[in-house]
């Protein structure tokens, strides 16, 4: 691979497997070299800027990159097809492979907008939250970053919540078995105070005695 024996930075791999810190790569030197803006759509920069920007760029990808287009762009869409957000089990999981999907795809000249992105995620909310799926709709998002932040807060939230449940399901009480012995002695005047059927202060003839350390 002679064109990455001067570059400054990583040269995009065939697998892209490292297209997201690449392209952070690419963004911030060509603002150093004053030519960030041939990289956006509808730009009006000069051939001269655009010439340079894409001598850069090719300095920077695998020479043997273009041949792989035919197979990853058939994966990147397969990956979008079958992408759910009930599939992952954190937001930033979900968040990070979107993006990753999303990055390929307009790699390859595939226009994938905010509102895509969107309703791939409200449309693969699972069945058991469809209420929340509705009302984050109604909150009419216009960038998934965001909806992303919602998500974590409400990740966080539901977090917090079955920790709780874990550790104290709803109406229970903590039992102090930790901090509480049973005296033997009390056992034993436990026992001549529960003789009988009669109404004791611990009622129906059973009696406990709890020291607490």
């Amino acid at each position: 691979m002679a064109n990455i024996a001067k570059i400054e930075f990583p040269a995009l791999n065939i697998t892209g497997e490292n297209y997201m810190p690449w392209t952070a790569h690419v963004k911030r030197h060509l603002k150093s070299m004053g030519v960030l803006e041939t990289i956006t759509e509808w730009n009006e920069c000069s051939d001269q800027d655009k010439a340079k920007a894409d001598v850069f760029l090719h300095k920077h990808i695998d020479e043997i990159f273009d041949n792989q287009r035919e197979v990853l762009l058939p994966t990147a869409r397969d990956e979008w097809n079958n992408l759910r957000f009930q599939d992952l089990k954190k937001v930033n999981e979900y968040t990070s492979a979107l993006y990753r999907i999303c990055s390929t795809l307009r790699f390859y000249g595939q226009t994938v907008t905010e509102e895509d992105m969107l309703e791939k995620t409200f449309s693969t909310f699972h069945a058991s939250n469809i209420n929340l799926q509705q009302q984050y709709r109604l909150q009419k998002f216009q960038r998934y970053s965001d909806l992303n932040s919602f998500l974590l807060i409400a990740e966080k939230n539901n977090e917090l919540l079955m920790k709780n449940h874990q550790a104290r399901p709803t109406g229970s009480l903590a039992i102090p078995e930790a901090n509480a012995v049973i005296n033997d002695d009390t056992k034993d005047s436990g026992r001549k105070w529960g003789r009988g059927r009669g109404r004791g202060h611990f009622g129906n003839g059973r009696n406990y005695s709890i020291v607490t350390l």
